[in-house]
């Protein structure tokens, strides 16, 4: 038999249920903190890497973005060298201008718009002469409602409507003209036989609008002045009274600085509208686009030419 001495020296192993458990708990806790360290890291990482995505198109876009830019001037100042040589020539040798198509387009251009233009002109020179007699009225001038709408339908309002008018419906319609030509290769046959697209199609449409432009900018003076006369006899004034008092506002200089403008406006309308036209790509969305950009780059273009003529007048003092 075994003593006490021999079973003291095999002593029993006593397990911890708790402890046991608190080691799982831990290495758990730390399995997770880790895998969510590492969802940070990676989240950190993806996140950097999109902005430097982001950052890296910037500047692609801004890169584009500026090459378009220059392309589409070097295409304009082109454009410009090869419209001034077809007017040159257009104008020493009458015969080569193809004057049918010229009267046609200016029938489109200048007699179908005189409708939108005068009713428009009118419902602006009715709006701000009524504007005008609120504010005037405090101070007992109404009669000085006529001077405003002489000097600003003539000299500003007149043109200027006329122009952007124009920009929206002939503008549009010869990019889409030329751009429906462009997407049939039709551009390409002209070129094929020897003629050239400036002149066979730009010219046209650039005299049309030189010379139809300022004879509906004095269609819209007069029915601007008619809606500022409207609004002054419905104040008690007589006609003869509010004509009397525009005659000593305004002056020819006045009416010849507005036309000036309007000459300039025509040229730029035809030929941005041509121009876009001409720069038409392929596929189904391309004369819209070429639509889109005509009309977006007359007004644009006749607000900026508007702006360096009112500087321009107002230092000669015109």
């Amino acid at each position: 038999m075994r003593g006490p001495s021999a079973r003291s020296t095999h002593p029993r192993r006593v397990f911890c249920g708790g402890g046991t458990a608190r080691l799982k708990n831990a290495g758990k806790i730390k399995a997770t903190t880790k895998a969510k360290n590492d969802d940070w890291s990676q989240g950190s990482s993806d996140a950097t890497q999109s902005k430097t995505i982001v950052r890296v198109r910037l500047v692609e876009e801004v890169g584009q973005s500026a090459v378009q830019l220059w392309d589409d001037v070097r295409e304009v100042i082109s454009f410009i060298g090869q419209l001034g040589l077809a007017m040159v020539k257009a104008a020493l040798h009458p015969s080569t201008v193809r004057w049918r198509d010229t009267l046609l387009v200016a029938e489109e251009l200048g007699v179908n718009a005189l409708p939108i233009v005068a009713l428009l002109s009118f419902l602006v020179g009715v709006i701000m002469a009524f504007q005008a007699a609120v504010a005037l009225r405090q101070f007992g001038a109404e009669i000085f409602v006529a001077n405003m709408i002489g000097l600003s339908v003539l000299r500003e309002m007149g043109p200027l409507m006329t122009a952007i008018i124009l920009a929206g419906r002939s503008g549009s319609a010869f990019a889409a003209e030329i751009g429906t030509m462009k997407v049939r290769e039709e551009i390409d046959a002209l070129k094929t036989m020897g003629l050239e697209p400036v002149r066979f199609l730009v010219v046209p449409r650039v005299l049309a609008g030189v010379v139809m432009t300022p004879v509906l900018t004095v269609f819209a003076d007069l029915f601007g002045v008619m809606g500022g006369s409207v609004v002054m006899m419905s104040l008690g004034f007589p006609l003869i009274t509010f004509f009397n008092q525009l005659q000593s506002a305004v002056s020819y200089g006045s009416l010849v600085g507005g036309l000036v403008k309007a000459f300039a406006f025509g040229i730029l309308i035809a030929a941005i509208g041509c121009l876009r036209g001409l720069q038409t790509g392929s596929g189904a969305s391309a004369v819209g686009e070429s639509t889109t950009r005509a009309v977006v780059s007359g007004i644009v273009l006749i607000t900026v030419t508007d702006g360096i003529f009112s500087v321009v007048y107002y230092y000669l003092g015109v």
